[in-house]
């Protein structure tokens, strides 16, 4: 197991901001995740920690939302993903530490000014299904998923202007993130990204995304939203400026 005791201080909040979007609240906030603990251990590393928890909670937010999600849209993305996914598996090899938290900084920070930009828009007509944007842009979600479970953001791009109910919206969602979740065990295991000290760390800290889930069913109804998403966005804009500075001062 890894001992740093700063991994599992990142880890508390970490696994429950990851949690508590997966029950339901927070929406794509997961992404935060690989970002906090790649401030104690390498991306590559703690994405590796993450995906067997990752494809633990899925399980629920499929029980969840099951049948519910966009049939057309979800062929879609779930074949550009695969894609993406192939193409992270095939350039694995060169992409060093310092890129991949480059990678990871400009996601997190996209992802919080998106969410800043887009409250402060107006409402436009919504978009029809495109199989040239989807597979574009869930493209970019299976290889930033690869390298960082990072691919909400890109999706978002995708499925937030078609304007689906948010119950089918969220199905959709969990669906997509399911299917290519358990993909990438595949390409993680033959890349040796899968062994017991990271299969058992994944063990140790899994009861923290259960309290998140949990968590996240309690808030949904219960905390302001507003307050919620402004202050872990602020938290991961941070975050994502902390890992940009690393990452070009570690290529520089």
């Amino acid at each position: 197991m890894i001992e740093d005791p700063l991994f599992y201080l990142l880890a508390v909040p970490a696994l429950l901001i990851m949690g508590i979007s997966k029950g339901g609240f927070g929406g794509g906030l997961g992404v935060a995740a690989v970002p906090l603990l790649s401030l104690a251990i390498s991306p590559v590393q703690a994405a590796a920690v993450m995906l067997p928890i990752l494809c633990f909670m899925d399980l629920f937010g499929f029980w969840s939302f099951r049948g519910k999600w966009d049939k057309a849209n979800t062929k879609i993305i779930i074949c550009g993903a695969v894609v993406g996914i192939a193409i992270g598996t095939a350039s694995f090899k060169y992409l060093d530490e310092h890129m991949i938290k480059v990678l990871i900084s400009v996601v997190a920070l996209g992802f919080s000014g998106n969410y800043w930009l887009r409250r402060r828009s107006k409402d436009d007509e919504a978009l029809t299904s495109s199989v040239l944007r989807g597979g574009f842009w869930s493209l970019i979600a299976g290889f930033t998923s690869f390298a960082a479970h990072a691919g909400g953001a890109p999706l978002n791009v995708y499925l937030l202007p078609l304007k689906l109910h948010k119950t089918v919206f969220q199905a959709t969602t969990v669906i997509f993130f399911m299917v290519i979740n358990y993909v990438k065990l595949i390409p993680y295991a033959w890349l040796g990204q899968l062994s017991s000290e990271n299969l058992m760390t994944s063990l140790a800290i899994l009861p923290l995304a259960i309290v998140g889930i949990v968590s996240g069913i309690w808030l949904h109804s219960r905390v302001p939203e507003k307050l919620f998403y402004s202050l872990c966005y602020g938290f991961l804009f941070l975050t994502g400026l902390k890992l940009l500075y690393d990452g070009v001062s570690g290529i520089l």
